[in-house]
């Protein structure tokens, strides 16, 4: 159990603190670290450290390596690796750009005040104080989407096993909920009949008329039309397939085409021939903007 306490010098020119010790009756050596990083006065408070743990019977080694291993464990279970964990996650999972992109810039409001706490140490109230914050502002949304994007990843560590549960379950009604504006829609028959002969009857450029009977007839999402190619539509089939890049559950989706819709695509396809996109720009072979 003899201890020297050396001062060494490497191969390189670094000058080095160590610490040779008997554990078990087999040699050791302890490496204090670097000076003058470590003045003499800190490597003399290291050394009385590991006399003490030898005398309780411990390898002064294994305590210093197993500290690295916890201050390591600490620093991947900060909210903030843990919210880039999940990002990852998502973003392998396919989810699309905006989704991403969205997450990300959530992610992004919480990081200067929770990033770099481990996730165990955040509890319900200091997310809250956050949370008024947004609401202060009248963000009502915002901070309704800032609560369920913080517990993803509360969710997220619990199920890697980082966490034992989730504090901002608590936090549910506790914000004030937006005033719901519903969107205007037609709903009566008469109103639908009245703007179905107004797209037949639009005087102006053709491709914008047919985009939007095919908007009618399909039901699709404007940008899922404007991306659409001749190719992904089988005329002998009556079916359109959407691929699943451009969908937002990054799922292909197949469109059943009725009589008018077809007729409606062939009429396109006179316009912009037989390969490129469905509904050309009128600057180019670009897509239309319908």
């Amino acid at each position: 159990m003899a201890r020297v306490f050396s001062f060494g010098v490497t191969s390189s020119g670094s000058k080095l603190w160590n610490l040779a010790y008997r554990f078990h009756g087999k040699q050791r050596k302890l490496a204090i670290g670097p000076f003058p990083h470590v003045s003499l006065k800190d490597a003399r408070k290291k050394r009385h450290e590991a006399k003490q743990q030898l005398i309780n019977g411990l390898d002064p080694s294994q305590q210093e390596r197993l500290v690295r291993s916890a201050s390591a464990e600490k620093q991947s279970n900060t909210f903030s690796s843990l919210a880039d964990e999940l990002i990852a996650l998502k973003a392998r999972e396919g989810k699309s750009p905006a989704t991403i992109k969205k997450l990300e810039w959530l992610i992004r409001l919480a990081k200067p005040a929770l990033g770099a706490r481990p996730i165990t140490a955040i509890d319900a109230p200091e997310v809250l104080h956050l949370l008024r914050g947004v609401e202060a502002r009248d963000k009502l949304e915002t901070a309704h989407r800032f609560r369920s994007t913080i517990g993803s990843v509360f969710r997220f560590a619990v199920a890697t096993g980082r966490a034992s549960g989730d504090p901002i379950f608590a936090l549910r009604g506790a914000l004030i909920s937006p005033t719901v504006r519903p969107r205007a829609a037609i709903i009566d028959p008469t109103g639908v009949g009245e703007l179905l002969r107004a797209i037949d009857g639009h005087a102006g450029m053709p491709e914008v008329r047919c985009g939007l009977q095919i908007l009618a007839l399909t039901f699709v999402r404007p940008g899922e039309l404007r991306g659409a190619t001749s190719a992904e539509i089988d005329f002998d089939r009556a079916i359109w397939t959407i691929p699943a890049a451009r969908m937002k559950m990054r799922r292909p989706h197949r469109v059943p085409l009725a009589l008018q819709a077809i007729a409606v695509l062939k009429a396109l396809r006179g316009i912009a021939g037989e390969a490129g996109f469905v509904l050309p720009g009128a600057r180019g072979p670009r897509p239309s903007f319908v």
